[in-house]
């Protein structure tokens, strides 16, 4: 499940500037919108409480242009949740003489609930930031003109009441109806203090609530004041409409910052160590054992090591166990590889494996020989290879293996958007095993230990008319609180540099078993790749144990993946059939930072009405892949994972972890991201 959390916690960990989020979440005042964005690859998290409402939201400032939300709210005075996006886009930049401009549209995807579009200038004066828009919807409030588009089109004269299951374009709304209305507002920030002092005018009438039985506002206006406490987090105090007062909690962090270039730990090397000193299994006469001693001390795996008796060339397979950047990684293995190698190798080739897949080879000249005057020519010229057929090695590492490596922590679960509790919980001790075996094959499976958990208060059943392949989710956290989560067999290879495969068979997740496989092609330094995935599967039982269910299913899909050249944006359209024998296609937008943060959005479309899908009309969600080296303050490529649905049903429902995942496994040794850091290796 969903563990937003972690996201919090990260988020007020690693914060950095950004531009003001009003209670909306997006870049504003307290409720209306501002021409302003955060700076790119800022996510913001905002917790914005009132008598009336409690809204939470997540912005990511998708592009230097555009802005993304989603909002989660909740009427206090009604009981009723509702769950939005929203998206502003950038038309132009302030300068000396023209304000800053943008458009935005609320309720992008949602029930229409919160339905308004705006076209906002915001001009700096100073201290003083001025904003002035025009709105549509509940931004129009009563009206202060006719709508000018009408004299484009009648069509924009009315407005429809879009309601329904949500989760749809509530298109025939957008920019729509008789009136538009002005909101505006002020803010002054001085320059002396981390404060800023708001005034804003906001025509919102609160129709929506009023006939739910709310209160409509007694005033347009209100006024707050905001202190940014620590760089990036931002705590406000607002009088709202004369009637309410709120306070919001708003934290961001730069997504796009290079991670800090921390060195290896201060270590004697090897070759100063006395041989009593070294592990009894390592031979002092021998350069690979000394080698591969320092080389796992300093957080990184050396595979293999082949020197041609004709060149004089060393071909070393490494992988890379602590390193954010690859290049930091290839920098010490250099210098390492200096140190131990025989003399008479002058050129090496490091072969970079990957989640065991051998990807690429990226040459080099040995150090010591080449002289100091030719290094920086000699490192503009670093190019990628495709790796050649593997060849028997000369040396390799005996690694262990038959030996069950356990490891324990606790964890949480965290269920989110149930209208009766929004945030349902779970702590849980969690304990992991794996086993490394021959040839490629590896076991691993995690146990969890149910300590304290608030599931049990969820009685709402699913009404979903398709196979409860995912909407029975609950009693899997009811029965199962404590239980088997996962145990299966894997094997992970590569038939040469663009083909990669993947297999596994046994209890993948805690909703299904089953037995499966993944096929990538990836053309040698090509943006596109392309792969087949299949599952074969079968329904657990609630209790998590390995008992199964009588349901019976088979996935499969052929992806396409594309690696833009743009914002660091990667997309992969997955077309096939899903867990409840739906037929469709699933398109996956990620931003991926070499720093290891990896965010994006995907939906799912299938041959399954909107209707019978019910709440939300279809599959969609966001994903956040969030890197920890900065929480642990040191070298880890270790990172935290996890999808946020707005609402969980059965249709265009797949095995996440088990449908198309090698291209995202390799995202940090593609070969831009290699080059990017080849250039950073020679900086």
């Amino acid at each position: 499940m969903p563990q937003f959390r972690t996201i919090i916690i990260s988020i007020l960990l690693f914060v950095n500037p950004a531009a003001f989020a009003s209670d909306f979440g997006t870049t504003g005042l307290i409720d209306i919108p501002t021409a302003r964005m955060s700076a790119d690859g800022a996510l913001t998290t905002t917790a914005a409480i009132q008598s009336i409402t409690n809204s939470y939201a997540i912005t990511y400032q998708v592009t230097p242009w555009l802005e993304g939300t989603f909002r989660y709210t909740g009427f206090n005075e009604f009981f009723h949740y509702d769950r939005n996006y929203e998206a502003k886009l950038l038309l132009w930049r302030e300068t000396s003489t023209v304000p800053q401009l943008a458009v935005g549209i609320r309720d992008l995807v949602g029930t229409g609930v919160y339905g308004s579009e705006y076209i906002v200038a915001s001009k700096q004066f100073g201290n003083v930031d001025v904003t002035m828009g025009m709105g549509w919807g509940r931004l129009a409030g009563n009206g202060s003109f006719k709508n000018p588009l009408a004299e484009l089109s009648d069509s924009f004269a009315s407005r429809d009441n879009f309601s329904g299951t949500g989760g749809e374009f509530s298109s025939g709304t957008f920019f729509r109806g008789p009136e538009v209305g002005l909101f505006g507002g002020v803010s002054y920030n001085p320059s002396s203090l981390p404060l800023s002092v708001m005034l804003e005018y906001n025509p919102d009438q609160y129709l929506w609530e009023s006939l739910q039985g709310g209160s409509k506002p007694k005033s347009p206006w209100s006024a707050g004041i905001s202190w940014e406490a620590l760089p990036g987090v931002t705590l406000s105090l607002s009088h709202q409409h004369n009637q309410e007062w709120g306070v919001s909690l708003q934290a961001a962090i730069d997504t796009k910052a290079r991670p800090v270039r921390r060195p290896p730990m201060v270590m004697t090397s090897s070759r100063d160590i006395a041989a009593s000193d070294l592990p009894s299994m390592l031979d002092k006469g021998k350069w690979y054992d000394l080698l591969l001693y320092d080389a796992e001390r300093s957080g990184l795996i050396l595979v293999s090591t082949t020197i041609d008796s004709k060149t004089d060339i060393a071909t070393i397979v490494m992988g890379n166990k602590d390193y954010p950047i690859w290049a930091d990684a290839i920098a010490q293995m250099t210098v390492l590889a200096d140190l131990h190698l025989p003399a008479k190798v002058r050129s090496l080739r490091f072969v970079i494996e990957e989640e065991g897949h051998q990807v690429y080879t990226l040459p080099a000249r040995r150090p010591s020989a080449t002289s100091y005057a030719a290094v920086p020519e000699f490192r503009r010229e670093v190019k990628l290879l495709p790796v050649d057929d593997a060849e028997k090695a000369q040396y390799r590492t005996d690694f262990v293996q038959n030996k069950i490596f356990i490891d324990a922590n606790l964890s949480t679960k965290l269920q989110l958007f149930d209208p009766n509790d929004p945030a349902r919980y779970q702590l849980y001790g969690k304990l992991g095993a794996s086993l490394i075996l021959p040839n490629d094959w590896s076991v691993r499976g995690t146990y969890g230990i149910d300590i304290t958990n608030t599931f049990g208060d969820n009685d709402r059943e699913s009404d979903s008319i398709l196979p409860r392949v995912r909407s029975d989710i609950v009693k899997y956290l009811n029965e199962g609180s404590t239980g088997l989560d996962s145990l299966f067999a894997e094997n992970r290879g590569s038939l040469n540099s663009e083909l990669h495969y993947r297999g596994y068979v046994g209890v993948l997740e805690e909703m299904y078993s089953g037995v499966g496989g993944e096929l990538l092609y990836q053309p040698y330094q090509s943006r596109l790749a392309f792969g087949l995935s299949a599952n074969w599967l079968q329904q657990r039982a609630y209790d998590k144990s390995f008992k199964l269910l009588d349901y019976k299913t088979a996935t499969a899909f052929a992806s396409a993946y594309w690696a833009s050249p743009f914002y660091n944006f990667d997309f992969a359209v997955h077309a096939g059939r899903y867990l409840a024998k739906d037929v469709g296609a699933t398109v996956e937008a990620r931003r991926t930072f070499s720093n290891g943060w990896m965010i994006g959005l995907w939906a799912t479309i299938t041959d399954v009405p909107f209707d019978d899908f019910g709440e939300g009309s279809f599959d969609k969600g966001m994903f956040f892949k969030i890197p920890l080296h900065t929480l642990l303050n040191k070298n880890v490529r270790s990172s935290y994972s996890t999808r946020i649905r707005p609402v969980q049903r059965d249709g265009g429902a797949r095995l996440e972890d088990f449908s198309g995942n090698i291209w995202w496994d390799l995202r940090g040794v593609r070969y831009d991201a290699l080059q990017e850091d080849a250039y950073r290796l020679s900086r």
